[in-house]
């Protein structure tokens, strides 16, 4: 048994295939992955009940595990900023949250650069983080 924070074995190996540059995609409940995201990333299913588990539940785990570079999100057409960003930026204060509308967020989650979608069982609607890894720095290593 791991005493690391991350335990899910699919993800680990995903997080250990993919370096700086590349993105992860944590989808909601409603999230078309299957037909918006790039065909050639890994697919993780974590969504067993809806509500169980949640979008910021997954980004809590990550962000101990992963260091994050940017993170974008996905706004509706009304520009209307969703109530699940002020927690996005609690769990990353150090993190500026890159806002794109729908479609837009469609194409940027599509791009060979996504190596793992991680489908949720969130039920918040617009709780979508395109996250993409940054470096570990020489003296973390």
């Amino acid at each position: 048994m791991l005493r690391y924070k991350l335990l899910h074995p699919e993800i680990l190996a995903a997080l250990g295939s993919l370096g700086h540059g590349a993105q992860i995609l944590i989808a909601d409940g409603n999230y078309p992955f299957a037909t918006r995201s790039h065909p050639q990333a890994r697919r993780v299913y974590l969504n067993l009940a809806p509500g169980v588990l949640s979008a910021t539940d997954v980004l809590r785990v990550l962000v101990d595990a992963i260091p994050i570079e940017a993170a974008h999100v996905m706004v509706p057409d009304t520009g209307e900023e969703p109530a699940i960003f002020r927690e996005f930026r609690e769990i990353m204060p150090e993190r500026e949250l890159y806002i794109l509308r729908r479609f837009e967020f469609y194409a940027a989650a599509s791009v060979p650069d996504v190596g793992l979608v991680i489908a949720t069982a969130e039920r918040r609607v617009y709780a979508n983080l395109l996250l993409t890894i940054g470096v570990v720095p020489p003296d973390e290593a």
